[in-house]
């Protein structure tokens, strides 16, 4: 059974008033007496309610990372760089997986509320619909921008920029037939990959096929099945920009399957440089986003923001993606104007 205060206070011979200030290091209680609580404490082994102290302290030292796909390796590497931060600056972790599910963000951002976190860190699960996030009490940053909420601060991969690069690349490198295989339609960040996909295209006069368009989900299965239906339908492209490296990698295994020789009749390149993409039987050509120090700098900036250091300003920090040129490419026959 969990010792409580009361406890303490009847097996020291004390109020329950003189065993909680104490406890919390307030005045008001003589020092032989203190000493004797904590000793009382100390052989009972009482454990204190985090949650408790917290209503009383206004603060409970704890923060959550709320993400949409645990299975994606780049997750991963952003909770360990936010987990790595939160504990140097004395935080502990929650970590909730969305699934990609609305309904289930809704419900954990509830319960960490109810929980009394004292921040949180959010990667939204879509960009459309997201009024519950207007009146929400608890500070928080973005891990992605949402259309319309501008009210919390921000940090994100430039995913137009991104999206841009890799279709250039595929250009520069004589790819004629490109298709974008994404994943949920109302992801801003599928959305913005696609626009840079798109603005590539429209600026080096290569026509926009929107049958070569597909979402889907991010997931390696919706890669193998999006590229297996171009396929069958006589309409296979001879490139595939995939909206992340999960997707691509599905599409890498669908075009091994139906004899595409990579990376001479097809290219491929992903989004995101997961640990997978790198490895020597992999070797996929992809967009790098710095995950790691994402998950770092918003942990930072949350804190800053908990103890008031940006009381209004709200701030929008994006960084920069990064081309890592494999081998599911070809090497690049003539450089484009950037």
């Amino acid at each position: 059974m969990q010792v409580t205060i009361k406890d303490i206070a009847k097996k020291a011979g004390v109020s329950y008033a003189t065993v909680s200030r104490a406890l919390n290091g307030r005045s008001g209680v003589k020092e032989e007496t203190k000493e004797l609580i904590l000793e009382v404490a100390k052989k009972m082994g009482y454990q204190p309610n985090a949650i408790a102290r917290g209503l009383v302290l206004k603060h409970t030292h704890t923060l959550a990372l709320v993400i949409p796909d645990i299975t994606n390796p780049f997750f991963p590497e952003i909770a360990r760089g936010a987990e790595d931060a939160a504990s140097l600056l004395g935080y502990s972790i929650f970590l909730c997986n969305t699934n990609w599910d609305t309904d289930k963000e809704k419900l954990y951002l509830k319960t960490l509320q109810e929980k009394r976190v004292d921040g949180i860190i959010l990667h939204p699960a879509h960009n459309d619909g997201e009024t519950h996030l207007y009146d929400f009490q608890i500070p928080m940053i973005l891990l992605n921008k949402i259309p319309g909420i501008a009210e919390y601060s921000s940090i994100e991969i430039d995913n137009v920029r991104g999206g841009f690069i890799a279709t250039k690349h595929l250009i520069e490198a004589g790819y004629k037939k490109i298709a974008f295989i994404g994943g949920t339609e109302s992801s801003p960040s599928n959305a913005e990959r696609k626009e840079g996909y798109k603005l590539a295209l429209k600026k080096y006069n290569i026509p926009i096929d929107e049958s070569l368009i597909i979402n889907g989900k991010f997931k390696s299965e919706s890669g193998y099945e999006s590229l297996k239906k171009l396929i069958d339908s006589g309409n296979t492209p001879d490139a595939v920009f995939g909206g992340n490296d999960v997707i691509a990698l599905g599409v890498l295994h669908c075009a091994q399957e139906h004899g595409l020789r990579i990376p001479e009749d097809f290219g491929i390149i992903g989004f995101d440089d997961i640990p997978y993409a790198s490895l020597p039987q992999i070797q996929l050509t992809t967009i790098e986003q710095p995950k790691y120090q994402m998950g770092k700098r918003a942990i930072e900036l949350l804190v800053r923001v908990l103890k008031a250091e940006e009381d209004s300003e709200v701030i929008r920090m994006i960084l920069e993606p990064k081309l890592k040129i494999r081998k599911t490419t070809r090497n690049v026959s003539r450089k484009l104007d950037k």
